[in-house]
């Protein structure tokens, strides 16, 4: 009898959508709380979830695989440092997120494509106090709109290489307040777990030279008087970054000295060479990396500006010199099917599009970027424009396909720490001395087409 009763108690909670709690023991010989899940599928998101309790875990899986072909630069400058075809997987993402009860979140994300796991979000958030939330682990700084917005969304390939100068990912805590009206954050951010080699290095910095992992200050502002729209948003924000020197980047001698480097590739990750770059900069005492940015959308069209500084301030050492590295970009994208732009207000960026049509829809893009890495005559690292086309088509919610097209227009300073000729000098032969090229040189700069493009599926 007391089964039945229990079966049919059982049964009307299930009726009711409640579901009740059990204790067990778990496999530490513990007495647990046990509660049911339910799986469910979530726009392609397999989600197992407890509404009652506030508990929610999913994986988040990522696949980008890219294609580039480029012509169009001078064969005869550098036939041995051209732009290389080739494809390759982008990223190769594998996340567990949960929510583990009302108040309190963890994720874990790592990415295979080198074939070893690199760890990329390491996070405890607690979202307990109102408009109010506390990040902990590695994670994004709260700078750049444009590093904040996940790979998944963005509107071209690669973000523009001015980016390169804002802050990714670090170790640290973050404080966010989030209303309708302002978005505010402030963080301390210590060392960047980028992988084995970076972690080793730190390691070894700490061991044998008792060096600090430096820190930095981070925090931004952001400004939304159109949030009352329903469908559209005005995003207007400016960030500051103070960062001490880090030891997870160069060799042993580089952390001891204080360095930055400032480099960048551009348009695919498919094409390795870095011809902007100012290679170490020694003698660092502290850098200052600041932005301004506006971004907005309305029904369709998405658009977003920046302007992104970063200047190394050397010790006296080597004559307190400021060099500034900076850069901006403009870019639009409109859903040419009746697709809508989404803002994600709470992570103040934006998110995935909703498609227009059953088969899905087609988002088309533009984009104009400069960045500038010539900051004194020690430090030519290079200046390039680029002019970029896009086109994605969304057929269900989580596959996405991408195409790019691309022109690189780059100065006689950008040449790869030295690796690539950018000229010719008096006697038509090929040079990497940016002051050595000939008036009348047939070409100043690699300058080169790109045609490249993206599968892409999250799940």
């Amino acid at each position: 009898m007391k089964r039945l009763f229990l079966l049919a108690a059982a049964a009307l909670a299930t009726i009711c959508g409640v579901q009740a709690q059990e204790t067990e023991v778990n496999q530490y010989g513990q007495k647990v709380t046990s509660i049911p899940v339910n799986a469910s599928v979530q726009d392609g998101i397999l989600v197992f979830q407890n509404k009652e309790a506030n508990y929610k875990m999913w994986f988040d899986v990522r696949i980008q695989g890219d294609a580039a072909v480029f012509f169009g630069y001078d064969k005869e400058l550098n036939p041995g440092y051209s732009p290389a075809n080739g494809m390759s997987l982008r990223r190769t993402r594998f996340a567990v997120k949960t929510q583990i009860d009302e108040n309190w979140y963890g994720e874990f994300d790592t990415d295979w494509t080198s074939g070893v796991p690199e760890i990329k979000d390491a996070i405890l958030q607690y979202d307990g106090i109102e408009n109010l939330q506390i990040k902990m682990g590695n994670f994004k700084e709260n700078f750049s709109i444009q590093r904040n917005t996940t790979s998944r969304h963005l509107q071209f390939m690669e973000r523009p290489m001015v980016t390169s100068l804002a802050p990714s990912r670090h170790l640290g805590i973050n404080f966010r307040y989030d209303s309708p009206l302002i978005w505010a954050s402030a963080g301390v951010f210590g060392p960047e777990l980028k992988d084995a080699e970076a972690q080793t290095l730190m390691e070894d910095a700490n061991k044998d030279k008792s060096m600090n992992e430096g820190l930095s200050y981070t925090g931004k502002v952001v400004f939304r008087p159109l949030h009352k729209m329903d469908n559209g948003s005005l995003h207007i924000g400016a960030a500051i970054s103070y960062r001490e020197p880090k030891t997870t980047g160069g060799d042993l001698e580089d952390a001891l000295w204080g360095f930055a480097r400032y480099s960048t590739r551009n348009g695919t990750n498919i094409n390795r060479k870095k011809y902007l770059d100012t290679n170490n900069i020694h003698g660092l005492d502290h850098e200052v990396a600041w932005t301004v940015e506006l971004a907005g959308h309305y029904e369709g069209l998405r658009y977003e500006a920046a302007y992104i500084a970063r200047t190394a301030h050397q010790d006296e050492t080597f004559g307190n010199n400021a060099l500034t590295a900076d850069g901006w970009y403009v870019q639009a994208g409109y859903m040419l099917f009746g697709g809508k732009q989404n803002y994600d207000a709470g992570g103040a960026k934006y998110t995935r599009v909703k498609r227009g049509q059953k088969w899905g829809d087609v988002e088309a893009c533009a984009r104009v970027e400069y960045c500038d890495f010539n900051m004194s005559d020690a430090y030519m690292g290079g200046s390039a424009w680029a002019y970029t086309l896009g086109l994605n088509f969304f057929p269900i919610e989580n596959v996405k396909l991408m195409i790019n097209y691309q022109f690189n227009d780059q100065d006689e300073y950008a040449t790869a720490k030295g690796k690539a000729n950018t000229g010719y000098d008096a006697n038509n032969k090929p040079t990497k001395n940016a002051r050595r090229i000939a008036e009348n040189s047939k070409s100043r700069g690699v300058d080169y087409h790109m045609l490249a493009c993206r599968f892409q599926v999250a799940f």
